[in-house]
């Protein structure tokens, strides 16, 4: 089964997101670029581990060691920026950033990461980067990149309180993948989550 652990949107933001994805777009098909396919909103969201495919008995200890909360308090995650990846040459992924709150989705992401690793799964090795994937381009041009940049809002695009990470299972399919929540791992910094983390 397929498996990740990710932060999740509120309406408000996912909206304001949206909004973002279908300007940012759209300014680069209206200046000749190529047209990159756009995430669905419903399916955005920020991904701190991906497990990727694991065995399902595997499961319910993922389930567990997501149980005793993370020993952080709730925070605000502030969205804003257009970046691309690669960062050269012809874009592959059209991408949301973090402007706040970067520094304790780190910490959460941390936190979780290594939990899954003290169940022996082998995470990507890259450093983590807070974003959020808002399309991904099948075949892009190099003059794709300026005029995503050009096109990004200044300033905040949305806010969203911090308060659970969500373990989702993803099942692919040819109409794109389906994501089922199957447990969170709350945040807190009672005494209670000191003492299990």
């Amino acid at each position: 089964m397929r498996l990740f652990i990710a932060l999740d949107l509120g309406d408000d933001a996912r909206a304001a997101i949206a909004a973002e994805q279908t300007h940012v777009i759209g300014a680069i098909v209206a200046k000749g670029g190529s047209s990159p396919k756009a995430v669905p909103p419903e399916r955005l969201h920020l991904t701190l581990v991906f497990l990727g495919e694991i065995d399902a008995s595997l499961q319910p200890m993922v389930v567990a060691a997501l149980e005793p909360p993370v020993a952080r308090e709730p925070f605000t995650l502030t969205f804003g920026g257009i970046g691309v990846f690669p960062p050269r040459g012809k874009p592959s992924v059209l991408w949301l950033g973090v402007t706040g709150g970067a520094g304790e989705a780190l910490a959460v992401q941390d936190d979780l990461a290594n939990r899954m690793r003290r169940l022996g799964i082998a995470l990507e090795r890259r450093p983590f980067h807070p974003h959020l994937t808002l399309a991904r381009w099948r075949d892009s041009r190099t003059a794709d990149r300026p005029r995503a940049l050009a096109a990004a809002t200044a300033g905040a695009v949305a806010r969203v309180h911090v308060d659970h990470a969500t373990l989702y299972h993803s099942r692919l399919s040819s109409a794109g993948p389906a994501y089922s929540p199957v447990a969170r791992a709350t945040l807190s910094l009672s005494s209670s989550a000191s003492e299990k983390t």
